[in-house]
This record gives C-alpha cells, structure tokens and sequence, in this order.
C-alpha cells in the first residue's frame, strides 16, 4: 500500500501546478496611437480647454492650465466626469486595480462610452491585475475597449501566493512594476498623480483611506503625456490580456447586467448620493492655475533593462529641470532617503536651503518595512535643521479637510509631490530606491505662483499637530513625537506604534532592505 505521506505529497504537487498552470493565446496585437489634436479640438473636452486657455489672463506665457485634486471625492468625480463627457478616446494607465463600490462605477461607465462609440485603452500594470483576469477579458471583449496589461507572466495569474511562486523563476524581473497613474480624455484634459484605482484611494473605504494628490491638468503638457501613454501601450511589455484570458465574444454584456444590477442595488449609498450631487456639464475644475508644465515619465523600457543610472531616469530629468535656493518640501508615501539621499538633504540644510519633509508615521503607513528603513536616518536629518512630519492614522476634526479623509478610521498618506522653490512636481514618484531603479513613474513639473500659493497652503494643512506629529530631537539626543489632542498639545517620548509594526520595522533595519523599497 502506498505512504499515505508520498500521496499527500503527490496531492500537493498536483494542485500547486493547477494553481499555476496557464498559457497563452494567438492575439493580434494592434499598434494604436493617441487621438490627432486636431480631431481632439472638435470634442466638448477640446473646446473647453480651449475656451480657458483662450480666456486665460496671459494665454501668450502660460501655456497650460492646472487645478490641484486633494479632496478624493473630487478627485473621484473628476474621472466619472471625464469618462461621462469623453467624445473619441479615454487612455487611463494605473498600477493597481481594485475592487470595491468606485471600480465597478468607473467599469459600467467606461461600457457606457464605449456604446457611445468611445474608445477606451486600459493599460494596468500585470500585479493589479491579479485576480481579475477574467473581469477584465470580458471589458476587453466590447469592441470599443482595448485592455493590456504591462511586464505580465503567463502562469500564477489567480491568486498573489500562486504570483509570488510564479515569480521565483525572475525575481528581479517581476520586482520591476509600471507604477504610473494617469488618465486622458480625448487628448484633451489629464488627471496625472498619486491614485490607483480603488475605494480607499476615493474616500470611499469605510476601514481605511489614503490622502492623496493629483494634477487635472489641460495645454501644451497633455499631448506630452498622451505621447507617453502611446509609448507604454505599444511597448512590448504591454500585452492583451486576451492572450491570457479567454472568455466569450460578447462576454462585456454579462459583465455590464451584473455591474449594473449591483450598481442598482447600492444606488442609495451615501457615497453614491453625494456622487450625484457633482454637476455633470461642469468640466473637471472650478480653478485653474496658470503656468508652464513639463512631462517626465520613465522610458518603458526600464523593466527590460538592468539597473538604470539615477541620471538615466525621470529623477535625473527633475534633477536637471530645476533650480533650488530657498526651499524643497517633500511629501512621500514611503520615503526611503537611504545614506546617499540623507547626504543630499543634509549638505542642502547645510546650505541654509529650508527643508520639510512629509511622510506617514509608523502607525498610519501600509508597509512598516518601509518605515524601518527611513527611520534610523531621522536624527542625523534632524540635527541639521530639517523638519519632519509623519501623518497620524486618527485625525482630529478641523475645518480644513483637504488633507483629512473623511469616513473612515485610518487613514495614510499617499501622496507624491516635491516643491523646489517656485517649482512643483506631482506625480506617482516616491522618494525611495524603488521609484528610481525598479518602477517606471511619471509626473508634471509646473511652475505658477498661484498654483505654489495653493500647494504652500496644502502643505501647511498637512503640517498641523492635530493631523501629524512633528519629530523632535532634544538636546540628548531622543526624538520626541508632538501632537495635537482634543485641543491640547502633547509629547510623546516613545514611537506609537503596534509590537507587530515595531517588529516589521526593526527587521526591515536588520536586513538592510534598504535598495529594494
């Protein structure tokens, strides 16, 4: 008779190859470019912004237009809005894609312009795609809807344990990951910035919530970004995800009831009701600030290639293409200075160039691993006069809530900017070595007094002892972690903090992981 431990061994084997098992399929692979600019001013979209450039007080010098997306139901409304008044094309490319309440709005009404004749091109990054292989063939089954996914493995598609095993075979290959996120409708108006697509980066989680910043942006800068966007979908990265999904040819119809009965089911949500509220007509901004943008974005490229140099990728791009003499505020989801960046920002400190630095605190951050590697570097950045926050999970009530999200009992930051003087960036780049050598990342670069007005302001909200600690160093040496509560300030002597986060933190130290955060 058998080893009942050599069939349970067999048993196990068989079911991790099935968990794994997959292949691909014969599909042409089109080559597809943005929407003409001259086809783009007929739309609704290319009117509008034309009409504001037009009427803008110096349409000679500035050349673009932009309006800063800090609130998330805004943010999230924006993109409902573009999707609802795109004529021709809608071109959105992101890192993850979620499930939740906002996903399946932004599906029904990207089927929705698709019926209208819109062409829709999805570009997602193969690891937010996990999971939801089948979801998206079905999208990509509408003739309208084109669906791609980027830097993908064929096999261990369903589940992220059965992605990681897939992975083993090359690492270094599946650790690099297309990291954009930006949305253009009919080359017309851009959303560019820090939001993938899901409910905790919308204001709509009910557990936890990011804090998060995008440019809605029209002008000179769009049809930069629309060329980048060409750039990455034609790439041979980027594959059908019909190549790995097989469904039926009008699969998107089944697709489209099941969203829609779900959407009618949960059409008196709170959230949905105040979605309702947004005026449908309006273009996606109330004020636009006028400037000069310039586009960076990674070559696509850099997946497929080995370690790039610094100078190669877009922080080489920024570095060149801007001036610094007074100020440098950064604002990072996970900041990783590692020695060589804290030898940067001290020599700057050092300089007398004022330096602020924003980040999340180990109790609001969703990677502790990647607390661990910045936090030791605090005390030497400290002790040359740069200032540092770090954004609590609780917040108290206040009557800015730009920075704030509302609705939920957590929340994090998520936003990617750096201010250099008058100069601001905003995009999907962390101050980390993952951005630099392992992520491809995009952004705009603008210069405009108001629009630095605006962010200067944002900054100062993020900056209140009622939303972030501000870290200390006393004269021996310790850190000390300031706050606001219940309208009384106070000192913490010790990090706040889980034994669980503490934990990760401390490991991440020990191991020096450092360059691969």
């Amino acid at each position: 008779m058998a080893n009942p431990c050599r069939w349970a061994q067999w048993l196990s084997l068989v079911v991790l190859c099935s968990l794994l098992a997959g292949c691909t399929h014969a599909v042409t692979r089109e080559h597809h470019t943005t929407l003409a600019l001259d086809d783009a001013r007929t739309t609704w979209l290319g009117e509008q912004a034309y009409q504001a450039l037009a009427e803008q007080p110096d349409p000679d010098g500035d050349p673009d237009g932009f309006a800063l997306l800090a609130n998330g139901q805004e943010a999230f409304a924006a993109r409902v809005g573009l999707i609802r008044q795109a004529q021709r094309e809608l071109n959105i490319q992101t890192y993850l894609l979620g499930e939740g309440q906002t996903t399946r709005l932004i599906l029904s009404q990207l089927m929705d312009a698709a019926e209208e004749g819109v062409r829709v091109r999805l570009l997602v990054d193969d690891i937010g795609a996990i999971g939801q292989g089948d979801r998206l063939a079905a999208l990509a089954s509408h003739p309208n809807i084109h669906v791609r996914v980027y830097n993908p493995l064929p096999v261990g598609r369903g589940h992220m344990f059965t992605r990681i095993l897939a992975s083993v075979v090359n690492p270094a290959q599946q650790h690099r990951r297309m990291h954009n996120k930006l949305w253009v409708a009919d080359n017309s108006v851009a959303i560019v910035g820090g939001r993938n697509l899901g409910d905790e980066y919308f204001d709509a989680n009910d557990a936890r919530n990011f804090a998060d910043l995008d440019f809605a942006t029209i002008g000179d800068v769009v049809p930069a970004l629309s060329r980048s966007f060409d750039l990455y979908w034609n790439h041979g990265l980027a594959q059908p995800i019909e190549r790995y999904h097989q469904v039926a040819d009008n699969a998107w119809q089944t697709l489209e009831t099941e969203l829609e009965d779900w959407l009618d089911d949960n059409a008196d949500s709170e959230y949905f009701t105040q979605l309702r509220r947004q005026p449908r007509s309006a273009p996606p901004w109330e004020t636009l600030h006028w400037g000069e943008g310039l586009a960076m974005w990674d070559a696509p490229g850099k997946l497929a290639s080995g370690t790039p140099e610094w100078r190669d990728t877009l922080l080489g791009e920024l570095t060149d293409a801007t001036e610094l003499n007074q100020r440098l505020v950064i604002i990072s989801a996970y900041f990783v200075p590692t020695e060589q960046g804290v030898q940067n920002l001290t020599d700057l400190a050092d300089q007398g160039i004022a330096v602020e630095i924003i980040t999340n605190s180990l109790e609001s951050t969703d990677a502790a691993v990647v607390h661990g590697a910045y936090a030791p570097w605090r005390g030497t950045l400290l002790a040359h006069g740069i200032t540092l926050y770090e954004l609590r999970p609780e917040q108290e009530a206040g009557p800015d809530e730009d920075m704030r999200v509302p609705g939920a009992s957590a929340s994090a930051l998520h936003i990617k900017a750096l201010s250099f003087d008058d100069q601001l960036f905003v995009g999907s780049f962390n101050a980390d070595p993952r951005s630099i050598y392992w992520n491809t990342e995009i952004g705009v670069l603008a210069r405009s007094e108001s629009l630095m007005q605006a962010f200067n302001e944002l900054v100062a909200v993020g900056q209140e002892p009622a939303l972030s600690y501000r870290i200390e160093l006393t004269p021996e040496g310790e850190l000390n972690w300031h706050l606001e509560r219940d309208g009384e300030m106070e000192v913490l002597t010790t990090e706040p903090g889980s034994f669980w986060r503490h934990f990760n933190a401390w490991l991440s130290h020990t191991l020096k992981l450092d360059r691969w955060l």
